[in-house]
């Protein structure tokens, strides 16, 4: 997006960066499952055209995600439909590197890794450059933050230019997941029927798990386990068959039977103590040649499976923003951080409010929550059995459609019907007995 509106573009990267689809020491998290959202994928191949194409040669899985997700929600599954969405299933290491492969390609666009910046350089009238670990000073006209929740360093730098730092809003959640590798058969699904993606999530205060299966590239299942509040998969093989054997569907106990493991070593944990979102949009004096983007400005629980395409989507407003005010300024800062803001916004509402569904979480809790869990969870009983409202609320998920949708007084209408013929109803009221209805 940079390299089509600049002369010149210098990515800066601390980490020593893989020559291959390996997992770096800057993104520990690659090793477990990622969701690259269907709008996540499809602004990727405008910024990258041919992309998908190319990810599904090398291996990448191509999936519906109304026919191919097995979604295991409040006790029943969502019922299946062909969307006519594409996705591609792969690994982080495997997106990062073909990227990384093709922004390396632009001619205008140098990538220096084992370099680590130290500070902000500027003054009252914004940023203009950055110093780095070596003592070398490197002019920009633009400065952009990608450098992850260790962003808040820049804090500290804006403030000695004069700069405020942003509210920040802090989640307490304590996530945490572990993951294995299993070998994949070609043509293998998650059931005899198919299914090449699964996910569990109860969203029931009285269970803080969660379950992911992906099939992902070089023929392999990456299977993660874990969920909120210390509701951690132990990290043996054992336990963490243990762990699958107790959730409420087998498949992911069923996958780990019959496939083989990558190997039978202890599997890698990742914890995720707190969500964060800096509130740079609030900001009365923005600084020109500065913005942040990804989890600079808001790190999402990552059991959503949002970060990298709003940090995606987020580039692509950078990019229009930059052709609207056609030059480097505050008014470019303030109008890109105003307009990230109202993207972030219906994630982090949908994120935190799913949050706050355990009595542990610790934060800000947005009015309505009560409400709007509720209607979620009538959503979600209602997606067990009709498509229309299975078709929304999976489309609000995937990113190309407005949250609007799911208020329509049709929509709300048709949910509250389709929840009273949900399999799961019974089971579902008997554990939220004690949940007052708001």
């Amino acid at each position: 997006m940079l390299s089509s509106r600049f002369e010149r573009v210098t990515v800066l990267d601390r980490d020593e960066l893989p020559s291959d689809a390996q997992t770096r020491r800057g993104a520990p998290q690659a090793n477990h499952a990622h969701a690259l959202l269907i709008s996540g994928r499809m602004a990727l191949e405008e910024l990258f055209p041919g992309l998908t194409a190319e990810l599904t040669a090398k291996g990448a899985i191509p999936w519906d995600p109304g026919s191919d997700l097995l979604f295991h929600q409040m006790g029943a599954f969502r019922i299946p439909y062909d969307s006519g969405m594409l996705g591609v299933s792969l690994t982080r290491a495997f997106l990062e590197f073909s990227l990384r492969q093709r922004v390396c390609a632009l001619p205008n666009t140098e990538v220096r890794d084992r370099t680590a910046v130290t500070g902000l350089v500027g003054g009252p009238g914004g940023v203009t450059g950055v110093e780095l670990d070596s003592g070398e000073v490197l002019a920009a006209d633009l400065v952009v933050d990608a450098a992850g929740r260790s962003s808040d360093r820049a804090d500290r730098w804006l403030e000695k230019l004069g700069f405020s730092a942003p509210r920040v809003d802090t989640m307490k959640i304590d996530v945490g997941y572990t993951t294995r590798l299993l070998r994949r058969k070609p043509d293998e699904g998650i059931t005899d029927t198919g299914g090449l993606l699964y996910l569990m999530a109860s969203i029931s205060p009285d269970d803080k798990r969660a379950a992911a299966a992906f099939a992902v590239e070089g023929d392999r299942w990456v299977v993660t386990l874990g969920g909120w509040h210390r509701a951690y998969a132990p990290v043996d093989p054992e336990g963490f068959a243990r762990f699958a054997g107790g959730l409420p569907a087998p498949h992911i106990a069923d996958l780990l039977a019959r496939c083989e493991p990558v190997d039978n070593e202890n599997a890698p944990r990742y914890t995720f103590p707190t969500s964060r979102r800096r509130y740079f949009e609030q900001l009365r004096d923005f600084p020109a040649g500065y913005v942040a983007l990804g989890d600079a400005i808001c790190s999402f629980n990552p059991l959503y499976g949002q970060g990298m395409t709003v940090a995606i989507l987020e580039a692509v407003e950078l990019g229009r923003c930059l052709d609207r005010v056609g030059a480097v300024s505050k008014e470019l800062t303030g109008r890109y951080f105003q307009t990230a803001g109202k993207l972030i916004d219906m994630p982090w509402q949908i994120a935190t409010a799913g949050d706050f569904i355990y009595p542990e979480t610790v934060g800000p809790r947005a009015r309505g929550t009560k409400l709007t869990n509720w209607y979620t969870r009538q959503v979600t009983l209602a997606s067990h059995t009709s498509v229309a409202v299975h078709r929304v609320m999976l489309e609000v998920q995937m990113m190309v459609a407005s949250p609007s949708e799911m208020m329509r007084p049709a929509m709300i209408a048709r949910s509250l019907g389709a929840a009273r013929r949900s399999p799961a109803r019974n089971r579902t009221t008997a554990k939220l007995a004690n949940a007052p209805v708001p």
